[in-house]
């Protein structure tokens, strides 16, 4: 059982860490070495022998491995980033960064995403070492750079470069997963995730011919641009149920006593109420334009436009996304990637997700524990190059009206403390025998 000082420990940690400004801008805009290096020593004090790791200087990775008691059993991965995204201070309550702890509650960027799981993994080992307890199977132990943006400089370059750190890792645990999510009928439902979708970051261009803004124009990039995003933007996905997806769905159908209609999925998501927004992002894949780039002067025509897309696509459907982009884009239009990273899948009838679902009914009594897909995606992707099957894992009991996943790259994130000592107390048991 977790001890006072670790549920101390877990808060402290979470609030020193926002204190260091990790935000990860893209392009390289970013420097996690600080965040890194309080890891690290926080790890060394644990009893631990970390590793720092850069690609790029500045850009900072920790690992370490604790040994297991049983040398025949695969190791587990337990990883966790330390960038977050930016934060406009004016925007914010208190000013992202303060880390401040008030009313019970820790605030500032980084709080649900995810320098809060990072604390209790450090708050967990480091209770471990003054117990004196050691895990049934080796845990390898990673603080990655870059998630926020390609991973390039964290869990890609640590997979593509130090393989060897992660020999016999065979699962792992990550960020969005087993937290509460209220469904306004008193039940309080806990997703633990079992995929994600793949990652599809476009650059359209359009070409054209150049001219005075005062003249017709019948090959107006701009135009060809807008009518392309256009049609992106306003495309009807069709629904496609992965294996994940109706695990998800016959759980919950379960738990409000329906029948799990798979001919019908708009319907049964319907009937779902409120729990439909844990699955309702995953049943197809999705574009979003995000960002246009054309012209510099009003009075002229550029002869080339571009925009950027967020596309996603499920286990599966990546042939399909890339033939609807073709069509989608038109013969004036082309697209590229910028970024791919490939969509996943875990079984929900692996022994581990039935210890993490154990774990939090230990500490959630009454708690439904279902799997579901991410809509976005983690460093689970880059790790599983290795043959490593990820889950997301990071758990928190929040009160009900606490938005979890609105907060996660919003305004005044923030964490109450009895969430994350939940999330050490289930942490620990989980880590013990996993």
């Amino acid at each position: 059982m977790a001890d006072q000082q670790a549920l101390d420990e877990v808060v402290e940690f979470t609030s020193e860490l926002i204190r260091i400004d990790t935000t990860n801008r893209g392009g390289g805009d970013c420097r996690e070495r600080p965040a890194a290096e309080y890891a690290a020593e926080r790890l060394a004090g644990a009893g631990l022998e970390p590793l720092l790791l850069e690609r790029t200087p500045g850009r900072g990775n920790v690992v370490a491995r604790v040994a297991g008691t049983d040398p025949s059993a695969d190791a587990l991965l337990v990883h966790g980033h330390l960038d977050v995204v930016p934060a406009e201070a004016a925007d914010w309550s208190v000013h992202p960064f303060s880390g401040e702890v008030r009313d019970g509650v820790v605030w500032g960027r980084g709080a649900v995403d995810m320098k809060n799981m990072d604390a209790m993994i450090l708050a967990v080992l480091r209770g471990w070492a003054r117990q004196g307890v050691r895990p049934r199977r080796d845990l390898v132990i990673a603080f990655t750079a870059d998630e926020e943006a390609s991973a390039e400089d964290g869990s890609g370059f640590l997979a593509d470069q130090h393989p060897e750190l992660f020999e016999g890792c065979t699962e792992a645990i990550g960020e969005s997963g087993a937290f509460t999510f209220h469904d306004g009928t008193g039940r309080e439902i806990y997703p633990v995730a079992a995929g994600e979708r793949g990652t599809g970051w476009l650059r359209l261009s359009a070409g054209g011919r150049a001219g005075h803004g005062s003249k017709v124009n019948r090959e107006n990039a701009v135009t060809r641009l807008a009518a392309a995003v256009t049609r992106i933007g306003e495309h009807q996905w069709p629904l496609r149920i992965t294996p994940t997806v109706r695990a998800a769905l016959t759980e919950l159908a379960e738990l409000y006593g329906l029948e799990p209609d798979f001919d019908d999925v708009e319907l049964l998501l319907d009937k779902l109420g409120p729990a439909a927004k844990l699955v309702e992002a995953t049943v197809r894949n999705s574009a979003n334009p995000t960002m246009l780039d054309a012209g510099y002067k009003v009075n002229v025509i550029p002869g080339e436009a571009h925009a950027h897309i967020d596309g996603r696509f499920l286990p599966g459907g990546e042939e399909e996304f890339e033939s609807t982009l073709d069509r989608l884009t038109g013969p004036d239009v082309d697209w590229e990637y910028v970024h791919r990273e490939v969509a996943l899948q875990a079984p929900v009838d692996a022994p581990l997700f039935g210890r993490m679902r154990s774990a939090v009914e230990e500490f959630a009594p009454g708690a439904h524990v279902v799997p579901y897909c991410m809509s976005g995606g983690t460093d689970a992707k880059q790790f599983s190059r290795l043959g490593i099957t990820g889950y997301g894992f990071a758990p928190l009991r929040l009160p009900e009206g606490f938005d979890y996943q609105a907060l996660f790259h919003g305004v005044d994130e923030r964490v109450p403390v009895e969430a994350l000592q939940f999330g050490v107390r289930v942490l620990d048991r989980f880590l013990r025998t996993a």
